[in-house]
């Protein structure tokens, strides 16, 4: 029987001791990663906002006097296209604010003005229900009488000033980390021909040539997944927001524009963001209509019909080559364990994953 040697006895002893050190220290172990990952976070951020940019700016690369050989041309495109990608991004959340802001505020003058009115006519239901009378009426009021509001209102003033400064912290923190985010997402794509060199300098430098190439293989998988899903949700999106505003006009529905809008921005969201538009579109209309709003309920039915069956096979699933139970299972899994971010990475990784896997099942690896 072999014996263990004696570099694999002290390796296994350097390990249990670092495990063991692991778990006694681990909050000072956490704490300090914690800290790594806040110093860090504005460049990770920086790095995602990056791809997306990416794709818009190399839309514009592509198209932006692709036939001239001029230095100075290849010179400036980058900076151009750059430019002219963050013109494009502004110019659609400015359009959408200018549609959604305006009769969103009427909504809520609306809704304002009705409140009292509804109050109203709640009460008098009630009322003439019998659910209200003057020994529910006096309860109350004696059970009002007995609180004492002083401390109360104490308590509850100190927990809104704590929830004030907590708010602006975090609206402080959050601008700063964006600032930063979005300043080092411009150094990475002005400067992403010389980074991509160095990446590949490094990785040939200390890769094996079979890893390097399996890596090389994962990365570009990768890359194209992330790239189609962007760019078919993005379509799906607006073609689902302006089917919406359409069928709205033609239905004679109010906020059809704020809606379709509305609808177009949550559909970025895979599977739960037709669902999130209907709920929030229905409230929106309630205040005007029941009736209307019940016709929206079931036009949206019929709309999210049509997208699931028609829209997001064709122009995102089949982009993906995800089938659509995977779909499902991405965004259940992804949305549970990172919320609205999980839901929108989990398709792509999910994908991603799935071509990897199907690639080295039928041997289709190239």
């Amino acid at each position: 029987m072999n014996q263990p040697s004696i570099r694999t006895v002290v390796a296994l002893a350097i390990a249990a001791f670092a495990v063991y050190l692991a778990i006694y220290y681990w909050p000072n172990i956490a704490g300090f990663i914690g800290l790594i990952l806040q110093a860090v976070a504005p460049l990770v951020y920086g790095a995602v906002l990056a791809y997306p940019l990416n794709i818009l700016m190399s839309f514009y690369e592509r198209h932006m006097l692709p036939k001239s050989s001029s230095r100075v041309v290849a010179r400036v495109r980058p900076g151009l296209s750059l430019v002219a990608a963050l013109l494009t991004l502004v110019a659609v959340v400015a359009i959408v604010l200018r549609l959604v802001v305006p009769q969103l505020i009427d909504c809520v003058r609306l809704l304002i003005d009705e409140l009292p009115v509804a109050l109203q006519a709640l009460f008098s239901w009630l009322e003439e229900s019998n659910l209200i009378t003057p020994a529910v009426v006096e309860s109350v009021t004696e059970s009002l009488g007995a609180l004492d509001w002083q401390s109360h209102a104490s308590s509850l003033a100190t927990t809104v000033m704590s929830g004030v400064v907590g708010a602006v912290s975090g609206v402080v923190s959050g601008t700063a980390t964006f600032v930063l985010a979005f300043i080092f997402a411009l150094f990475i794509l002005l400067n992403k021909k010389a980074l991509a060199r160095q990446r590949d300098l490094l990785m040939e430098r200390y890769l094996p040539a079979s890893t390097l190439a399996r890596v090389r293989y994962v990365l570009g998988i990768a890359d194209d997944c992330f790239h189609r899903f962007l760019v078919g949700q993005c379509t799906e999106a607006v073609v689902l927001g302006a089917l919406c505003a359409l069928g709205m006009f033609l239905l004679g529905l109010p906020y059809a524009l704020m809606i379709g809008a509305l609808t177009a921005f949550t559909a970025l969201i895979p599977i739960i963001g037709a669902f999130l538009s209907g709920a929030v579109g229905a409230f929106l209309i309630l205040m005007v209509s029941p009736v209307q709003a019940l016709v929206f309920l079931v036009f949206i039915v019929v709309l999210q019909q049509l997208e699931g069956d028609l829209i997001y096979p064709h122009v995102v699933g089949s982009s993906i080559q995800l089938p659509g139970i995977w779909v499902l299972a991405a965004v259940t899994v992804g949305g549970g364990a990172f919320g609205i971010a999980g839901m929108f990475v989990g398709v792509p990784l999910a994908a991603c994953a799935y071509r990897l896997i199907k690639n080295d099942v039928y041997g289709q690896r190239r």
